[in-house]
């Protein structure tokens, strides 16, 4: 301990404001962070590396709580691993979103009454550009507020150069190797975006439709015919079959025959098909194979034809009938309406609730169609994605999410990567006069007069290379030989199909090369991250999910404006439990402040009484209470690394919130202060212990918390310990063994006070009310170095000759019982107590009168649950205990007050 700083305590306690205002502090120490370089990364350091890609967020979009949640964990990883000594790369970056950022920009043209077409699409491009330019990346600034100790020097953007130049790279590898193809196939269609999407665009609304059960084949009952049913009657018109189930004797004899349809007048073969559920309505099923999914895959089994009747607007096209140019849904009701005509609607049931899938984007019903799609065949790759996690090359947490993961890979489909935009790595296919088709990679040029595939590819394609192509692939660098594989991928368990499946399946592809696992372990199929932490959703305090819809949404942004990015950070991060959602509002962040506060106002204390770190003085020399909360720092230390090796965030967290808060200012700071009252030596020891023990504590929640521990740290350390806690060291272990005796006397000690303020509160005196007492026994329970912590907390004071106790209690400790004697008499206001307590006693009386009532009645008890009558037992037997014991304490008053 620096003598300056221990002989003017309050210079140091100065440095800190009178309280903690977040908005005064959090940006200039974030922008002295990156501008001292904390957060850039050294590929040519010699320190163990741990890197993490952040999954990049759409270049349109702005900062949501789940966001928050991501970036919070990421943050805290990174911060202690480099607290740890590692070389920490952190890598931030931006998707180019295609479908919302065309989208954006289509917008914006649409004002002026203007297309992209009217500008061709070179000039719609330059837009584009011109738009993420100007107005994309928000989303950057909102990092900032929120803490990110990312490298900004590598962010990456996926339409940048480099990247783009990976994308091309694997599209031709995948081409030549004949794991790209060009089909038709049927895709999610989007009627206003005019593209097809992927599965995680599509949300599934229930939503309030018509089941219509209608009659194929002739309207006499003694003539072939059969009832389907639909919620979508205009898919009808390219209906080519009707499939009941191979068993179903209801329709043994129509298997193999046609049947009359009443729109198109066509006869359709009636085919049997396992797909068919026999149970559900009439057993029969109407098949349109280029409007949806599981009628698709029934065609192709049954080599049915495959009719699109609708255009890429969703309007009907080339069905040969007089709905030819209507809105599908249009169609939909015009079509229902000639059916109810002819007499063929045999049943309505409306409203009829069923799941429809919506764009995302737009926020129109999908319709599946069947459309010319570039493919990537998955079978392989996605086998390759499988076994790395059977082998446990690749660990997921919770494991509990394994078998989902082996679900989806085990059976996933081939990929449609091509969209119907502009905005995009434009597919690098280039066709020939003749119908030729080559692929150009990177370094190549298309032959002169070809033309380029109009489509773009999907965004995941992109995202999907994230790992390594940010860090320079297909190139062998620096940060590749350092950096890669990550250590670890942090996300939702939501996207965990859609983006870590997509990783998993390139990067293991692509490190058949050898470029990424060079100078690395011989294997070469190498796995892009080592760890998957797949963390739950956010929901409201009543367990709803958040969404604008339902308006129960939190900007995190308005979180930090009102109480801080710490408060945020840490609500989010005690919240957070592999796989589990959590369930967070006003009452939690509230909370998250008041302990930023009390840590405020804790280090503050210390500062003012001369806490500083320095060099522990000998064990021997230290008080029970000294040696208990350095072993207490121990053995929470270890449980904090425990959980966030495992990445329990929020058991760590809270392990350190009830430390710092119970232990550490409800108890050591309150018993530091009868230390800092007694010899110099002794408080000389207790402000070095104290110090040390802010200084462990102010490192172990920095990850978490990271501006408010910064600049208490700082004035705590008074710049002797380094220049921030960003590059100071994580706490180790003592390697001291803990002292039971002093961890038993102190925990004798705590449930002693605490039993005295609970027998001094049913005495009727004010907390801060001095009261004369004796303390029996304090010898045998071995308490007795602890006596003037006890009289000093529990305010006691000597008794005087002529003590004479009006009230005792009895604490059954580890060694002994201690027997508490007080004297009250005049100290107490006997009346008003005594009438205080006739009110709490008339409660517990009626409380005791109800729930015996109730536990009384056979018929109750017959129907209520096993848990409610368990928690009315409970009620009434604690109704029993406060009438006794309010009715002990009113003869305790009556008998003083027959004294007076």
């Amino acid at each position: 301990m620096t003598s300056a700083a221990s002989e003017n305590p309050r210079n140091r306690a100065d440095a800190l404001p009178k309280s903690w205002n977040p908005g005064d502090v959090e940006a200039d120490t974030y922008e002295r962070w990156v501008s001292a370089g904390y957060f850039t990364a050294d590929a040519t350091s010699d320190k163990p590396p741990y890197s993490i890609v952040l999954p990049p967020p759409n270049v349109t979009g702005s900062l949501h709580m789940g966001h928050a949640l991501d970036h919070t964990l990421m943050d805290l990883l990174t911060r202690r691993k480099r607290m740890q000594g590692y070389e920490v790369l952190w890598l931030p970056g931006m998707d180019h979103a295609g479908i919302a950022t065309q989208t954006v920009v289509e917008k914006q043209l649409a004002v002026d009454g203007k297309t992209k077409e009217d500008f061709g699409r070179e000039l719609f491009i330059d837009k584009v550009w011109d738009w993420k330019r100007e107005s994309g990346g928000q989303i950057q600034g909102q990092m900032r507020r929120l803490g990110d100790g990312v490298d900004w020097s590598r962010d990456r953007f996926t339409m940048d150069d480099g990247l783009s130049r990976a994308v091309n790279t694997i599209f031709k590898r995948l081409y030549d190797a004949g794991l790209i193809y060009r089909a038709e196939r049927l895709v999610n269609w989007s009627p206003v975006l005019q593209t097809g999407i992927s599965d995680l665009e599509v949300d599934h609304k229930e939503v309030d439709g018509e089941l219509v059960s209608m009659r194929f084949g002739s309207l006499n009952d003694d003539e072939p015919h059969v009832i389907v049913a639909t919620t979508r009657v205009e898919t009808m018109l390219g209906d080519t079959a009707v499939a009941v189930h191979p068993d179903d004797e209801r329709y043994q004899a129509l298997i193999g025959t046609t049947v009359y349809h009443p729109i198109t007048g066509r006869q359709i073969p009636i085919v049997a098909d396992d797909y068919v559920d026999p149970e559900f309505g009439s057993g029969a099923v109407k098949i349109t194979p280029a409007h949806d999914p599981n009628d698709f895959e029934l065609g192709l089994r049954h080599g049915l034809p495959m009719p699109t009747i609708m255009d890429k607007t969703g309007k009907i096209a080339d069905s040969g009938t007089e709905f030819d140019g209507m809105d599908r849904f249009e169609a939909r009701l015009k079509i229902r309406e000639r059916l109810e005509a002819e007499g063929r609607i045999v049943k309505r049931i409306h409203p009829y609730k069923h799941q429809v899938g919506h764009s995302e984007r737009s926020g129109e019903p999908i319709e599946p169609r069947l459309s010319m799609q570039w493919w990537v065949k998955v079978e392989a790759l996605a086998k390759a994605a499988g076994d790395a996690v059977r082998n446990g090359d690749v660990k997921i947490h919770p494991a509990s999410q394994e078998p989902r993961w082996f679900d989806w890979v085990d059976n996933m489909h081939d990929w449609t990567i091509s969209r119907q935009l502009w905005w995009g790595h434009r597919i690098p296919i280039w066709y020939g006069p003749e119908g030729e088709i080559v692929c150009v990679g990177p370094d190549e040029q298309a032959p002169e007069g070809w033309v380029q595939d109009p489509d773009v590819l999907d965004t995941w394609f992109s995202s999907g290379l994230w790992p390594f192509s940010t860090m320079g692939w297909p190139d062998a660098t620096a940060d590749l030989e350092k950096f890669y594989p990550t250590s670890v991928l942090v996300t939702g368990y939501d996207i965990l199909f859609f983006w870590v499946a997509r990783m998993m399946m390139f990067g293991m592809y692509v490190s058949e090369d050898g470029v990424l696992t060079a100078g690395k372990a011989a294997d070469q199929r190498q796995v892009p991250f080592q760890d998957v932490f797949l963390h739950g959703l956010i929901r409201d305090e009543h367990g709803k999910k958040m969404s604008k819809s339902r308006g129960n949404g939190i900007d995190p942004l308005d979180w930090i404006n009102e109480y801080g990015a710490d408060a945020t950070r840490f609500t989010l991060a005690r919240g957070a439990q592999p796989g589990s959602d959590l369930s967070i509002g006003t009452s939690h962040v509230t909370a998250s402040r008041s302990f930023v506060t009390k840590l405020f106002n804790a280090t503050k204390f210390a500062l003012m009484n001369g806490a500083q770190p320095g060099e522990l003085p000998a064990r021997d020399t230290l008080t029970d209470t000294d040696r208990w909360i350095l072993d207490r720092l121990d053995e929470v230390r270890a449980e904090v690394d425990a959980a966030f090796d495992r990445y329990e965030f929020g058991k760590g967290c809270e392990a350190l919130y009830h430390f710092a808060w119970d232990e550490l200012c409800d108890w050591y700071l309150e018993l530091a202060k009868v230390q800092f009252a007694e010899s110099s030596e002794r408080a000389a020891s207790t402000r070095i212990v104290l110090g040390n023990v802010l200084d462990s504590v102010l490192r172990l929640l920095h990850p978490a918390m990271p501006f408010v521990t910064e600049s208490l740290w700082q004035a705590l350390t008074a710049g002797t310990a380094g220049d921030s806690l960003v590059i100071a060291s994580w706490p180790q272990d003592s390697g001291v063994a803990a002292d039971k005796v002093a961890d038993r006397r102190i925990a004798d000690l705590q449930k002693l006070v605490t039993e005295i303020r609970r027998f001094r509160s049913d005495q009727g005196l004010a907390d801060k009310q001095k009261v004369a007492a004796k303390l029996i026994g304090i010898e045998a329970a071995d308490l007795t170095g602890q006596l003037a912590d006890v009289a000093t907390l529990a305010k006691l004071t000597d008794a005087a000759d002529d003590f004479a106790a009006t009230a005792s209690l009895e604490v059954r400790l580890t060694n002994g019982t201690v027997t508490v004697e007080i004297d009250t008499s005049g100290t107490v206001d006997l009346e008003a107590e005594a009438r205080r307590l006739e009110k709490d006693l008339a409660a517990a009386q009626k409380e005791l009168a109800g729930t015996t009532a109730k536990l009384g009645n056979q018929g109750f008890l017959a129907k209520a649950p096993e848990d409610v009558v368990a928690k009315i037992t409970a009620r009434k037997e604690i109704a029993e205990s406060e009438v006794a014991r309010i009715g002990v304490r009113l003869t305790e008053i009556a008998a003083l007050a027959a004294r007076k």
